[in-house]
């Protein structure tokens, strides 16, 4: 087993997502880096800190040079951070010295680093958007097309009344309209630059400092910060704990596929499913389980996330250095979970005939409660529920259908469609011709 199976060649079908992994790569970080560092010297030249055509060099520059990041590696060892390294070699290969010395005037390495971050979490949540919009659509969809389909609801992993198949698509697809609406909350709160310097203060730029530091955010199109954020880490908390919720809701679907893909259940086939090494009847339910283990793993991540909120001071480096670990594998865990997600919604096939087989097996148990509130119009609800009661009992034990025993029990009661799951639907379809209304309209 690789140390990151994210970035494993064994495994990149299973877990790796392309699109975002590639936001997370050495060559991607210092690249950005890089930007950073450019776009700083424009915004200094601008403002005359820095000489302006040093500014136009090092902004040149940085749009042209390739570093190599093992040749990074043995000072970012040492320094615990990259940026050193990649500043002296910046400058080295500018081979302008007149114009190098103006390189990273004023700044401090986090605030390098973490302005690259935020240009490249600019683009994961967009990704973000973008996907989670798409899964809303194809479950609005799937919602829409299966309101009316009836199923057995289960709580405690047992039959309890009818619901429709819609519903319960509706049910995976309204948490993940909140967390869209909590992604766009969030993002200015997130999306901010960086630019403080080396306690905080900003102190070595001058009186020019904060009007630097809007030109320096606004030519990079993230956010001016309100403040040093070096040590506050809480916008990168609420962004893992959006992570998480969304998984978890990913994992919720994929936890109901499983058990409705069960031997025995069957409830819903799987377009790709996955195969045993010694048993060929075997159909797993791989991209189910794939969502509840990502759910799992970001869930464990999000607590590491949320320990290095403890910031030591105006900066610590092992708070900074758990949030290296954690985040960019919380960003592969959710993307992934988001691609697997909308496979299923556009694949799952709901197999009517066994959800039928569900709601009655021949006794109607599943109409208990019915009957229940149908007898508390002429008795009281206790007594009625003790009635019923022991007619399940019986029916139970005589393998006599419930609504047999209740016209022998009350023969001149008009029961009409009681026994039917059309009639105990309640409010499912509805909710999932609403859900799906709100998903069409995105």
């Amino acid at each position: 087993m690789p140390a990151s199976p994210f970035d494993s060649p064994l495994y990149k079908d299973l877990f790796f997502d392309a699109e975002v992994g590639k936001l997370f790569t050495d060559s991607a970080e210092i690249r950005a880096m890089m930007v950073v560092e450019g776009a700083l010297a424009k915004a200094q030249g601008e403002m005359g800190v820095i000489p302006e055509l040093s500014a136009a060099a090092i902004n040149r520059a940085a749009l042209e040079i390739q570093l190599d990041p093992g040749a990074l590696a043995q000072e970012t060892g040492q320094s615990a951070v990259p940026v050193p390294a990649m500043v002296k070699a910046f400058r080295n290969e500018m081979q302008a010295p007149e114009h190098a010395q103006y390189l990273h005037w004023g700044a401090t390495s986090q605030d390098v680093m973490d302005t690259a971050l935020m240009l490249r979490l600019r683009q994961v949540v967009a990704i973000y958007g973008d996907r989670t919009r798409q899964l809303v659509k194809a479950l609005g969809q799937l919602a829409q097309t299966h309101a009316d389909l009836p199923m057995a609801g289960r709580t405690y992993g047992q039959v309890a009344t009818p619901t429709s198949f819609g519903a319960v698509v509706a049910s995976w697809g309204m948490p993940l309209l909140r967390h869209m609406e909590r992604l766009e909350d969030l993002k200015p709160r997130l999306l901010q630059a960086s630019l403080s310097g080396a306690a905080g203060t900003l102190s070595a730029m001058g009186d020019s400092g904060p009007a630097l530091r809007e030109k320096f955010a606004s030519s990079l199109g993230l956010a001016k910060p309100q403040a040093s954020w070096h040590s506050t880490r809480d916008t990168i908390a609420e962004f893992a704990g959006w992570m998480t919720l969304l998984s978890g809701t990913l994992g919720k679907m994929g936890e109901d596929l499983i058990q409705l893909t069960q031997s025995g259940i069957q409830e819903v086939t799987l377009k790709t499913f996955g195969g045993s090494s010694t048993m060929p009847q075997k159909s797993n339910p791989v991209l189910p389980s794939v969502l509840v283990a990502l759910a799992h793993q970001n869930t464990a991540l999000n607590a590491a996330i949320s320990g290095a909120l403890v910031h030591r001071q105006q900066r610590d480096g092992s708070a900074w250095f758990t949030e290296w670990m954690s985040l960019p594998q919380m960003c592969m865990v959710t993307a992934r979970g988001l691609s697997a997600g909308l496979d299923l919604a556009e694949t799952i096939q709901p197999n009517g005939d066994r959800m039928r087989a569900g709601i009655d097996d021949g006794l109607g148990l599943i109409y208990a409660e019915a009957l229940s509130f149908a007898l508390a119009q002429d008795m009281p609800r206790p007594a009625a529920q003790n009635a019923v009661k022991e007619l399940c009992l019986q029916a139970s034990n005589d393998a006599t259908p419930l609504a047999d025993l209740a016209r022998a029990a009350w023969p001149d009661a008009d029961f009409g469609d009681l026994f039917t799951p059309k009639a105990q639907l309640g409010t499912a379809p509805a909710e999932a011709r609403n859900f799906a209304k709100i998903a069409t309209e995105l």
